[in-house]
């Protein structure tokens, strides 16, 4: 597996355990309208038009609800399924597209690029789900909209990081895990603090 084509796939997986919409459409764009992605013939529909309709329509919704303080944990509950698979769908995609003329390697193991995606979107969404509830009481719901776009904003950024410049995925990556482990540990101490004390 190039090394290229699998920073480009963890950087877009990644990106969509933020959103899972952006990184699809980005995908599909690129590959729709420039010569950065050539999709191998299972993953064509992609940049079909239905899937671009599609696609929008559901980013549309998704940064509306995820905004909505108590909807958006909802909304994060449901992209549960969502996110992985769309992490894992990208992965292989664009993986099967870079080794389409270099090498079969992808094409006879395909299953290995859509749990690598499923692993690192699904990480960024825990992340993601677990921090949401811990920002909303914390600001008594004004948080959700702020950080709901900031999180728009790094699944565009990684996106677009991951298709023309993939070697800075590594530095990305390494931010978002430090990130998300700093989240984790903030909201274990939130949690531990609202847990009241029983004697007995």
């Amino acid at each position: 597996m190039p090394v290229l084509a699998a920073l480009t796939g963890a950087g877009l997986s990644a990106a969509a355990g933020f959103n899972a919409y952006i990184p699809f459409l980005i995908v599909a764009v690129f590959a729709r309208f420039t010569d950065y992605i050539s999709l191998p013939a299972e993953f064509a529909w992609i940049e079909s038009n239905w899937a671009l309709g599609i696609g929008a329509v559901l980013l549309a919704a998704e940064v509306v609800l995820d905004k909505i303080p108590a909807v958006d944990t909802l909304n994060d509950t449901i992209q549960t399924f969502i996110r992985p698979s769309m992490g894992g769908l990208i992965f292989a995609a664009t993986n099967a597209a870079s080794d389409l003329e270099n090498s079969t390697f992808m094409q006879q193991n395909p299953w290995i690029g859509v749990v690598l995606g499923v692993i690192v979107s699904g990480l960024v969404h825990t992340g993601k789900m677990a921090a949401r509830p811990v920002v909303n009481a914390g600001t008594l719901g004004a948080g959700a909209p702020v950080v709901s776009t900031l999180e728009d904003g790094a699944s565009v950024g990684l996106s677009l990081v991951a298709v023309l410049f993939p070697i800075l995925v590594v530095l990305a990556l390494i931010l978002l895990a430090w990130l998300i482990i700093w989240l984790w540990i903030r909201v274990r101490r939130w949690r531990a603090q609202r847990t009241p004390l029983t004697v007995g």
